[in-house]
């Protein structure tokens, strides 16, 4: 994987751009730690200054410090995309790589269950929990709902690569040789899917990201906890734009932009690696 790493890094500018972009926003969500400020508390810092070199992002009405706010919401967005993902990748892998080796009725059971939640309403569904569990929507909470959603894709993409290597000449020879279904999954095939398991990772910190913003903007999750999402919700509830409080709104709305385009960057360059045509045209160019 490091090989991989590396070769991307120094071929693929899409992926230098987006791996940059979320060193330097990591990096930032990292120094939340020596922010000065509670990100729970109000009125810290005079209201509605714009930015300067006191406040390098401005403050907002509610007397918070808009840059060491973002720190904190670039904290906590990272944690809900990574919760997210983390659990959707485990549950998606795990059933994919089973249903693919195993076929049968179990690969039939799995893949109904597999296609019954991803052909859910997910919005309605989530506004509907968020709205129930909203004293208790933590940032942990949120992810591990949002992962109910969002493994089933990764799942059936797993299957369909499983369902080739189980036709393989070294599958036959690991189960000849004693090996069970679990070593043969794991040890096997695994290996070979992981690069789709790593771009189907960033594809669900994306979605994770966009789904708390969207039900932030409603004020289904919790709002006291500073996320990219309850940035702009509260920017709105104060009317930042009409009140000329621009840098407030647009600081967030520029930081997902960001953020968006760099996960997206480096999913597009993972999948165009992952491309066998891609793979046939660097082979033939000495790659």
């Amino acid at each position: 994987m490091f090989v991989i790493f590396k070769d991307l890094l120094k071929r693929d500018k899409k992926f230098l751009f987006g791996f940059v972009v979320i060193f330097i926003l990591a990096f930032l969500a990292i120094i939340s730690i020596f922010s000065p400020y509670d990100p729970r508390s109000w009125n810290v810092v005079p209201k509605d200054r714009p930015p300067s070199l006191q406040y390098l992002l401005g403050t907002n009405s509610m007397g918070q410090d808009i840059f060491w706010n973002t720190t904190h919401a670039l904290k906590n967005s990272f944690i809900l995309g990574l919760t997210t993902a983390i659990i959707s990748t485990i549950i998606g892998t795990i059933v994919g790589l089973i249903a693919g080796y195993r076929g049968g009725i179990l690969d039939r059971v799995l893949m109904s269950i597999n296609d019954s939640f991803i052909v859910l309403p997910s919005l309605p569904i989530l506004v509907f929990l968020s709205f129930s569990l909203r004293e208790r929507m933590t940032i942990f909470v949120l992810g591990a709902i949002l992962s109910i959603f969002s493994w089933p894709w990764g799942g059936k993409q797993v299957r369909a690569q499983v369902l080739s290597l189980r036709e393989r000449e070294f599958t036959y020879t690991s189960v000849f040789s004693g090996m069970n279904m679990w070593k043969v999954v794991f040890k096997e095939h695994l290996p070979f899917v992981i690069p789709w398991v790593i771009a189907n990772f960033i594809n669900t910190i994306l979605w994770a990201l966009g789904m708390e913003i969207t039900l932030s903007v409603l004020g289904l999750t919790s709002l006291e906890t500073p996320t990219i999402g309850t940035t702009i919700h509260w920017a709105m509830q104060y009317q930042a734009i009409f009140r000329g409080i621009w840098w407030w709104m647009l600081t967030p709305i520029i930081l997902s932009i960001i953020f968006f385009v760099a996960l997206y960057m480096l999913s597009v360059s993972i999948s165009e690696f992952l491309d066998p045509r891609t793979r046939l045209q660097r082979i033939k160019m000495g790659g």
